[in-house]
């Protein structure tokens, strides 16, 4: 094991336990009752969780291992984008000391924080597209909807024949 991956580890392991450290929340509620600040935190740190093993699952050899986070990835992207709209209507609820700029500020910061949620790699190469276009599937681009096989459109392609008389309706 690295250095750095010691580091990365202790910062991991002092990033889950902060909750638990006297001093930094008396610092937390000395800032007031904002709950735009408290669930911003807690949603950016979520963030910061799912992007950790997000990489882990890019670099993971094990398929299964991979699907399964990829899985539990795209269930906290859900969670996630859940508390969007949550965090939107606090950003513009007025708070005790907190002027119009910075308001305005925070709903640009919800929507920053929206982009990075949907820019997470969860594995679903499709939800990178969400276009709603009706192109050929990525995984095999000869099917084509709407059109025949030789591509006719034309009044010959519907003639009626003697075999075609015979068949009764």
């Amino acid at each position: 094991m690295t250095v750095i991956d010691l580091v990365m580890r202790v910062d991991s392991i002092c990033k889950k336990f902060d909750k638990y450290d006297v001093d930094k929340q008396k610092n937390l509620n000395a800032a007031g009752d904002d709950a735009f600040a408290r669930l911003y935190s807690v949603v950016e740190a979520d963030l910061d969780a799912v992007l950790q093993k997000s990489e882990a699952a890019k670099i993971e050899k094990s398929r299964a291992t991979a699907v399964a986070t990829n899985a539990e990835i795209r269930r906290t992207k859900a969670r996630l984008l859940e508390e969007i709209p949550k965090l939107q209507r606090l950003a513009f609820k007025q708070v005790k000391g907190l002027s119009k700029e910075e308001r305005e500020a925070r709903s640009d910061l919800v929507a920053a924080l929206k982009d990075r949620i949907e820019a997470v790699a969860d594995g679903n190469i499709s939800a990178a597209k969400q276009g709603g276009d009706s192109a050929p599937s990525a995984s095999y681009g000869g099917i084509k909807f709407g059109s025949t096989y030789d591509g006719r459109f034309d009044d010959d392609y519907f003639q009626q024949t003697e075999e075609s008389d015979q068949i009764k309706v």
